[in-house]
């Protein structure tokens, strides 16, 4: 068995896979002061909670948007696993025709998204992962990567909005059932929230104006995806997996 490890601003999504099956799923947060043997006790328990044995793990692959804790994070592996990573970085074998000015500028997870979203819905296709920052990408119709774009998640716009005024009071992030409301704290959630939601149906159209392709799929991924995906017409599909289930090729095509 292998273990896939994406390593986002938020949270560390970690997945066990036996082949093609993903067998375990976990979410721990990324916390940058943690040790290698914080983060090597945090998934022996996860282990011992699920049965396993953490000496199972043959070989890991991870991608990270955090490259502060990637020293960290490696050694937990060879510590706790006995097992050497493998890092998503310029010049791993990806498989996919990568159509960026400067490949070496592209995020890990965004490869990892890119190299599943060819592989497991073709193209014309966009993805988009709802995590910390949002990222946008899109696969032409001939299966390359043709590039994307990326604007804040709904948290950092939400924080940042609250952290930049005096008066407004922090707020869940719960969708009202209308935008026109009579409370502060509904006032807020409905600018946030449907707005947004305005900004991802624009730019989903103008994805599909540019790909020429007005009925492209458009695949979702990320812990915020599920609140667009409420808005008809939107989200396609949701795959919480995507990611992982990108690294998991990636990790194939190169071990």
């Amino acid at each position: 068995m292998f273990l896939t490890m994406d390593v986002g601003n938020t949270n560390i999504k970690i997945a066990l896979f036996e082949g093609d099956q993903m067998k375990k799923y976990w979410r721990v947060s990324t916390n940058r002061t943690f040790t290698s043997d914080e983060y090597g006790m945090t998934l022996h328990g996860l282990f011992a909670h699920a049965g396993l044995d953490m000496h199972c793990v043959e070989g890991i692959i991870m991608s990270s948007v955090v490259p502060t804790i990637n020293f960290t994070l490696e050694h937990m592996c060879k510590d706790y696993f006995g097992v050497t990573p493998m890092v998503v970085a310029p010049g791993i074998k990806t498989g996919l025709n990568i159509k960026y000015e400067n490949p070496r500028e592209l995020g890990s997870d965004r490869i990892a998204n890119a190299v599943a979203a060819q592989a497991e819905y073709g193209g014309p296709c966009i993805f988009i992962d709802f995590g910390t920052a949002t990222t946008f990408g899109a696969i032409d119709a001939s299966g390359a990567f043709a590039g994307g774009c990326i604007c804040p998640g709904l948290k950092l716009t939400s924080e940042a909005l609250v952290s930049g005024t005096a008066k407004l009071p922090r707020f869940e992030l719960v969708r009202p059932e209308q935008v026109i409301n009579r409370t502060t704290i509904s006032n807020l959630q409905a600018g946030v929230i449907y707005g947004y939601i305005g900004q991802v149906d624009y730019l989903v159209r103008k994805f599909r104006k540019e790909l020429g392709a007005p009925d492209a799929l458009v695949v979702a991924t990320g812990g915020m995806a599920l609140m667009v995906a409420q808005e008809d017409g939107i989200i396609d599909k949701l795959d919480g997996y995507l990611t992982l289930k990108g690294l998991r090729l990636l990790y194939e095509r190169n071990r």
